[in-house]
């Protein structure tokens, strides 16, 4: 980092939290990126963050989401099972007849 202290105007703060929340990396990785202190983009989160653009979760959109983890949860068990009577099929008529 410079040792010299720059400011920056009201906009580019604005559209710098527009950014982060936009993106799916951490505070510290675009600290990085943007050669900004995390502290200060922390501190522009807490003053300019607007929550619209943010997804909320709902107690019906969580439901959902389980919901349909439980389905996936379910379709990987049938498919380990596919597999494991797959590979005893394949073993059982791979081996020569005496």
């Amino acid at each position: 980092m410079s040792g010299t202290r720059r400011s920056y105007n009201e906009e580019y703060k604005k559209q710098t939290v527009k950014y982060i929340q936009e993106q799916t990396k951490t505070v510290a990785e675009l600290a990085l990126e943007l050669d900004i202190p995390a502290k200060t983009l922390h501190q522009w989160l807490g003053k300019y963050r607007s929550f619209q653009s943010e997804p909320i979760a709902t107690p019906d959109k969580v439901r959902e989401l389980e919901r349909q983890l439980k389905e996936r949860d379910q379709q990987v068990a049938d498919l380990t099972e596919e597999m494991a009577i797959l590979k005893k099929a394949v073993h059982i008529f791979s081996n020569p007849k005496n």
